[in-house]
């Protein structure tokens, strides 16, 4: 393809098959950004429920422990 640097104009095909390849690239970068960020959601979610069921069987500890003091 001709550029801009070599003194040639690109012919309007040329020019759509840059543009086309670029969507395609473009495309492509934001499906990979789509699947990192819902990797880090899946993550972040399972982090949160282990730290829930961790709190919940420390209060569970703490319930019975003040019931067998009383």
């Amino acid at each position: 393809m001709a550029t801009q640097n070599s003194g040639q104009k690109a012919s309007p095909a040329e020019l759509e098959a840059d543009i086309e390849r670029q969507r395609e690239q473009l495309a492509d970068t934001v499906n990979e950004l789509t699947e990192q960020v819902q990797v880090r959601a899946k993550t972040a979610a399972k982090q949160a429920a282990v730290m829930a069921g961790a709190l919940a069987i420390v209060a569970v500890v703490v319930i019975v422990l003040k019931r067998r003091r009383s």
